[in-house]
């Protein structure tokens, strides 16, 4: 399949232009890291406490900061999701102190306050009076619950904990017992000894400071070594110069990256880690296939300037670089897309990751093997 036919294009005539706009875009993401708004570091990296809520009914999102407000928790990050007004995820952020034990105990305890701030005083009141709720009890303590003479009373415990967790909160026990076809027994026991709190905890996750420090640590050596590594395979398999004009490209695509990532405020955790991975790979894919037709070309192509060398490859490759790059960027549009709130940022970091990869693939990569060329002037050139 081919997009164009025989193009022509001078794609190195306009590389001074494409390093000048990479400076650019590279500047402003590092002085934003630096000076600016910095990077928004996840609960993975900066540690805290990270609870995911649905409320039966729609609650706004201003009276929930105005509850943790009035609790000292107003500096509490609140995203919800979805429209629905309905489901929440509240993190809080790190707290500071020396023991790690300590530090999770009160995160814990943070956790805690947040969920029973958020609580509405019915629950509270059917809590003092000894009923269990039945949208945050576990299975165990719902089968003790259920008549001992009713048998397979584990696997209905099992049943209506698994309703939940799809439901995410279990609005009526009218809708509990049609659905899952409870015995009438059952049923009773469940009107008797619980109520259906407004709230429940979708996840909880609770990350210390110095776990997060050691995540952040390792996620950057996960990214350095994965650049040597890359480095000495283009410089054993092609010549060192491919190697340094592969590792610049990559360093170019992860600043790019990032920096973008750091202007829109997003998220930086476990997943845009694996992201960036994930683009750092494609991106050296793409770069390696326009670097073995320079290769060949230099041998077919002897008396041609090397600039003309460059351009030709880059355009006998650009079909195949336009057909990847445009079926990849569908792919994670419509995660992006449709993908729902987990994996949305996973998704943006490769959108931007893969028209950084691609642009860079044409406009940087070629252009620092040009210029390594021009300036220290191997014997063999570029030659193998």
């Amino acid at each position: 399949m081919q997009i164009f036919k025989n193009p022509n294009f001078d794609f190195m005539k306009f590389k001074f232009f494409a390093f000048g706009l990479s400076a650019i875009v590279i500047l402003v993401g590092l002085l934003n890291m630096t000076i600016g708004k910095g990077i928004n570091y996840g609960i993975d990296f900066a540690g805290g406490t990270l609870i995911r809520v649905i409320f039966k009914n729609p609650v706004p999102i201003d009276t929930i900061r105005s509850l943790l407000n009035s609790q000292g928790l107003g500096k509490s990050r609140i995203q919800e999701v979805g429209a629905t007004q309905q489901e929440y995820i509240i993190r809080t952020l790190q707290l500071t102190g020396e023991d790690i034990q300590d530090e999770l105990e009160a995160h814990e305890i943070i956790g805690n306050k947040v969920v029973d701030t958020l609580r509405p005083s019915e629950d509270k009141t059917n809590l003092e009076a000894g009923l269990l709720d039945l949208n945050s009890i576990d299975v165990q303590d719902l089968t003790e619950l259920l008549p001992p003479e009713l048998e397979n009373r584990e696997n209905i415990a099992q049943q209506i904990i698994d309703y939940r967790r799809v439901k995410g909160i279990i609005k009526s026990f009218e809708d509990l017992s049609t659905s899952l076809n409870l015995p009438p027994e059952a049923l009773t026991a469940l009107k008797e000894k619980t109520f259906l709190g407004n709230l429940a905890i979708l996840s909880r996750e609770t990350v210390g400071p110095q776990v997060g420090h050691d995540l952040r640590r390792k996620a950057t050596q996960a990214t350095i070594w994965a650049l040597i590594g890359m480095l000495i395979y283009i410089g054993l398999r092609f010549k060192f110069a491919y190697g340094i004009s592969a590792i610049l490209t990559l360093a170019h695509d992860v600043l790019v990256t990032v920096g973008i990532f750091s202007l829109t405020n997003r998220e930086l955790n476990l997943p845009v880690i694996a992201a960036i991975l994930t683009i750092v790979g494609y991106s050296l894919n793409d770069t390696i296939v326009i670097f073995d037709r320079i290769r060949d070309n230099l041998r077919i192509l002897r008396k041609d300037p090397l600039v003309k060398i460059i351009n030709t490859s880059i355009n006998q490759t650009l079909s195949r670089t336009i057909i990847t790059s445009g079926t990849t960027l569908l792919t994670v549009i419509a995660l992006f897309l449709f993908g729902g709130e987990v994996i949305n940022d996973f998704a943006f970091t490769m959108i931007i990751g893969v028209l950084a990869g691609t642009y860079s693939s044409i406009y940087q990569s070629c252009a620092y093997l040009y210029f390594w060329n021009t300036i220290f002037k191997p014997k063999k050139g570029l030659r193998k």
